[in-house]
């Protein structure tokens, strides 16, 4: 006879709920957990911190009769053939479900922050490079892709989108982040989750909350930020990706606020998460987050205490491995609650059905089967992404070379001929194939110069800068995970200066006379102000994958016209940090300081091979309600000789408002694509919620007065095309969830 937990025709919640009711303790406990098969025989540095420290041998045999929540990366922590993997997770899975007396599997879960991290897969661009295409409808395709890659060989959980505003780009994980602007993380990452779930993956937000503002921008370091500032900047990418991407999962962060850990903060995880954004899905603590409670926080003296207060915060599973979870006698209400919702997740994974099967050789896939984790349609994707996040940030006409005199070109730098320039700490071979240098990438990835061979054929390389006639110097970072890096997680800046001495590289290059284009392949934007006025051309990729090469190549031949946009400033000088251009008016340069924090680049800035007019907009109602909207509208021109694509940038200036206010913030943005000759209309929909913040009292309100809507190339004041007064009229309003929270875009 089949149970009600076992009906598809009931809904998951009630399906969860009698099997809940069925569970013995251990059983119950026994969800909340994971597994790490491998973890303590991966060879070299952790893949987590002090991931050989915390991992503790289990005994499956003991372990598995009572059930298993989780199983922690089965293909991402050691080199696997893709049709082994699949066949090996099968028969793990089988395994699991004949030891427990419920017959039910675990969910297995991945990193996919640049696709699926996985030996032979796709390795996308960084998220620092989705923000710089400001295209959040590539990044959505992209996010199905991989999760149908994932799905296919029996994973159901991705730990991606990281939604971490930059706060400091000294912090070593500022390449997983998408860019120092909220509301551009915001669209990107929800468009990343909801691909990531169309696909039929658990998307989990990384990392609730405040873990890019530590101190110093050490990793793990405390966070030192107030309300506003946690609410305004910090939490509203979370709370879209929830309200509108649909997230399933959402990751506790490593740090403290304010003296109280993340995964400990009840008001943050359960009050804010679930009571006021109505938040229905799991909790799962980072790596070992649990555990750090008392290692690190030294909240309490045991792992049993440590698992009481996260669960008691609202941490549902914990993750890698059961540590603390497993340690002592919870609460059985709060373990109840957490169950519940860890059942209903599998239901909806359809793990409960009677006829579940893995994909592997019970089913449709045997081992012998090839499995591709990079087809061509991938790569592809990744190359479109890849060209569309290069950034052409200066150009006295040397570029594009194909159209210049150049034919003896000289390249030279530590990433000119080094595929590992393109890739960031969360792919598979810099995040666990350096533990595994016997092992071969696994994908191709052609370098800058092999690129630019490729590019231009009746060119002649030379290896003396002298000697040519324009000279390309590639710089930026080596990725990699707790210091074997110098960009990634666990591998933070003293300062913003290109790192490794690759500075005087470029006074070298300079010193020879001969014209420098400096080409950046960095997870984090470096101080270039010290050649500002001596090199004729720089280029910025952030870490863009495996068809990274290709992209950059063609943007300096001329194949593809850049049209890439900064998700982060550069700054002038490598010190003066922390600064984004989200400051108030004491932020920005002044008389009260020498210092002068302007950026080199601001913020959205980024330049073409073609030239676009903007016509004069229009606005619908310059006046409107506290409670309505209005429509701006710009007409765009391509008025160069080649196709592109411009980015039109919507900015917000409040002259006058109850706290101190940026000077500007980007409130909407649109890329408009358009022929040699063409035009579009491009409409803004500006909802006056868009204009709230957190006022004195802690409500986020809508206030009546002037604004002033800039539609800009970037977010610096001399980028401003046009300001648009407008006037909102009637009460102030508070606004809650129930506010609208983005710009809506046409373009026609």
């Amino acid at each position: 006879m089949t149970e009600p937990w076992q009906d598809p025709a009931l809904p998951a919640g009630a399906r969860a709920a009698d099997l809940l009711a069925r569970m013995t303790p251990q059983e119950k406990i026994a969800q909340l957990y994971g597994v790490w098969p491998g973890s303590n025989s991966t060879p070299g540095g952790d893949m987590a911190p002090l991931q050989h420290a915390m991992s503790e041998d289990v005994d499956l045999t003991e372990l598995l009769p009572h059930g298993l929540g989780q199983l922690t990366r089965p293909f991402g922590t050691a080199p696997v053939d893709p049709a082994k993997g699949a066949a090996r997770l099968a028969s793990l899975q089988e395994r699991v479900r004949a030891a427990n007396r419920f017959r039910l599997p675990a969910l297995a879960h991945e990193e996919c922050l640049t696709g699926f991290t996985a030996w032979q897969a796709t390795v996308f661009p960084t998220p620092l490079a989705w923000g710089a295409s400001f295209d959040p409808a590539l990044v959505k395709e992209m996010a199905s892709a991989i999760g149908a890659s994932m799905r296919s060989v029996g994973i159901h959980q991705g730990l991606a989108p990281v939604l971490d505003v930059v706060r400091d780009p000294r912090w070593g994980r500022t390449e997983e982040s998408i860019g120092e602007d909220p509301y551009l993380v915001a669209t990107v990452g929800t468009a990343y989750v909801q691909g990531l779930e169309a696909a039929g993956i658990v998307a989990t937000l990384k990392h609730f909350a405040g873990y890019s503002a530590s101190r110093g921008a050490r990793n793990h370091a405390p966070a030192s930020i107030g309300p506003r500032e946690l609410a305004d900047v910090i939490l509203a990418p979370f709370e879209m990706a929830v309200r509108e991407g649909g997230a399933r999962s959402v990751m506790a962060a490593y740090n403290d606020i304010d003296g109280l850990p993340a995964h400990a903060h009840r008001g943050l995880l359960t009050e804010l998460l679930r009571e006021q954004w109505e938040f229905t899905g799991t909790v799962v603590s980072d790596y070992f987050g649990v555990s750090f409670l008392e290692a690190a926080h030294q909240l309490t003296d045991s792992p049993a205490g440590a698992a009481s207060l996260a669960l008691a915060a609202g941490v549902d599973v914990e993750l890698p491995a059961v540590r603390c979870f497993g340690a002592g006698p919870l609460d059985e209400e709060l373990v109840d609650r957490a169950v519940l919702r860890v059942l209903t997740q599998k239901c909806e994974a359809g793990l409960l059905d009677p006829d579940w099967a893995p994909p592997g050789p019970s089913s449709d896939l045997v081992s012998s089967d090839p499995v591709d984790f990079d087809p061509p349609a991938m790569r592809a994707l990744a190359g479109q992404l890849a060209q569309e996040s290069v950034v052409l940030l200066a150009n006295d006409g040397i570029l594009p070379l194909a159209a210049s005199e150049a034919r003896r070109i000289a390249v030279l730098g530590p990433h000119a001929d080094d595929p590992a320039a393109m890739l960031g700490c969360y792919t598979f071979p810099r995040h666990v194939l350096l533990d595994h240098p016997e092992v071969p990438m696994g994908v191709a990835v052609p370098t800058l110069l092999e690129a630019l061979r490729a590019e231009l054929p009746d060119a002649d390389f030379v290896d003396d800068p002298a000697a040519a006639e324009v000279c390309v110097v590639a710089v930026g970072d080596r990725s990699g995970l707790f210091g074997r890096g110098t960009s990634g997680e666990g591998c933070d800046a003293a300062d913003l200066e290109l790192p490794e001495g690759q500075g005087e590289l470029v006074d070298e290059a300079l010193a020879s006379g001969t014209p420098v284009v400096l080409v950046v392949l960095s997870g984090r934007p470096y101080a270039l102000g010290r050649w500002a006025d001596r090199v004729a051309a720089v280029v910025q990729a952030f870490f863009p994958g495996e068809e990274g090469g290709p992209a950059v190549a063609g943007v300096l031949s001329g194949r593809v016209n850049p049209s890439g946009r900064l998700p982060v400033s550069v700054p002038r000088d490598p010190a003066g940090q922390p600064w984004t251009y989200l400051a108030p008016p004491l932020g920005q340069r002044g008389e009260a300081s020498n210092l002068d924090p302007t950026p080199l680049f601001p913020f959205g800035h980024g330049l073409s091979y073609t030239t676009y007019d903007w016509q004069t907009p229009s606005v619908d109602d310059d006046s409107f309600p506290t409670d309505g909207e209005t429509t701006l509208r710009l007409t765009v021109r391509n008025s160069g000789s080649r196709p592109g694509a411009e980015v039109v940038q919507l900015y917000l200036h409040d002259p006058v408002g109850k706290v101190a206010r940026p000077v500007a913030r980007l409130v909407g943005y649109a890329r408009v694509p358009l022929e040699a000759g063409a035009s579009a209309e491009v409409h803004f929909t500006f909802p006056a919620d868009m204009a709230a913040y957190t006022g004195p009292e802690g409500d986020r309100i809508v206030e009546p007065g002037a604004l002033e809507l800039r539609l800009a190339a970037s977010c610096a004041e001399g980028d401003v095309r046009y300001a648009v007064p407008v006037t909102l009229t009637g009460p102030e309003r508070v606004v809650g969830r129930e506010r609208r929270m983005r710009c809506e875009v046409r373009v026609k």
